[in-house]
């Protein structure tokens, strides 16, 4: 009867929770709560009955309820980082699975992927470095730690690397870019103190142009601004009255009669000014 008993315990034990329903980590307690209550209700069949034989059926089917309402993981994105979202809780062992990636993110070197993501960046200019990952990061407790590994040094060799206090965030910049900034950055993305990940930069300062070739670049900028000296300070046309009647569209019958009157206008005023000169001069006399 015992043996029995054991064998339809590890029947059931196997079928609550097969390999391929793995929910995710976060259900644990409750599934550990389902888990607390159907002991209990084994024990009380159990000792109302005398044998777990008609128990533990009944109880199997209402855990793999349970379970079948547990949301699934999260799939694993490679390909680095300890990705808690996806982190797996295998029922049937009792323990939880992570993704097994490393801690260290690759990056992109000369356009492909390598150690380390390179930036060239000239001196006087300014540097940014993004920690990002793609994938989850938890929601709470999330912190960024960075460090410099000077002298140009390319490297992953955290004891050669010093911690900088004034970075927090996701992103760093450096302004402006000195030849010591010249070396391996490295930024470690940590939740509740642990590390989750961890990227690497690789700062190439280079020197700022010659400064004859800054002035050439001013001078060719100049020319391209430049515009000609006749479109700046043209004025509207005005001609004289010569060139005015020099046209042939001028003396129409209007304006000839006009051109008279003005004439015979101009004979009158000049007329009148010599009588009043002469009357003024023997008047005096």
């Amino acid at each position: 009867m015992r043996s029995r008993e054991k064998q339809t315990q590890k029947e059931v034990e196997t079928s609550l929770c097969p390999p391929p329903l793995l929910p995710d980590y976060d259900d644990r307690s409750h599934l550990h709560d389902a888990f607390t209550q159907m002991t209990h209700s084994l024990q009380e069949i159990a000792a109302a009955q005398g044998s777990f034989n008609v128990a533990f059926p009944d109880a199997a089917e209402k855990m793999r309820k349970v379970i079948m309402k547990l949301k699934g993981a999260q799939a694993c994105v490679p390909p680095c980082g300890f990705q808690d979202v996806a982190r797996r809780f295998l029922c049937y062992g009792c323990y939880s699975k992570a993704c097994n990636f490393p801690l260290d993110c690759p990056g992109e070197r000369r356009g492909l992927e390598g150690e380390e993501t390179d930036l060239t960046v000239t001196r006087g200019q300014q540097a940014k470095f993004s920690c990002t990952v793609n994938f989850q990061l938890p929601k709470e407790e999330i912190t960024y730690s960075w460090k410099f590994a000077g002298g140009g040094l390319r490297t992953q060799d955290q004891s050669y690397f010093r911690d900088i206090p004034r970075a927090q965030g996701y992103l760093a910049r450096i302004r402006p870019v000195q030849p010591t900034h010249s070396g391996t950055f490295s930024c470690s993305i940590l939740h509740d103190q642990r590390p989750v990940a961890r990227l690497y930069f690789f700062l190439n300062v280079t020197s700022a142009p010659p400064r004859g070739e800054i002035e050439l670049q001013v001078s060719f900028r100049k020319v391209l601004r430049w515009a000609p000296k006749e479109t700046e300070t043209l004025e509207p046309w005005r001609p004289s009255l010569g060139e005015l009647l020099a046209r042939p569209e001028a003396l129409t019958p209007g304006n000839q009669c006009l051109l008279a009157a003005l004439a015979a206008v101009a004979s009158a005023s000049a007329t009148l000014m010599v009588w009043v000169f002469f009357r003024w001069y023997f008047k005096g006399n």
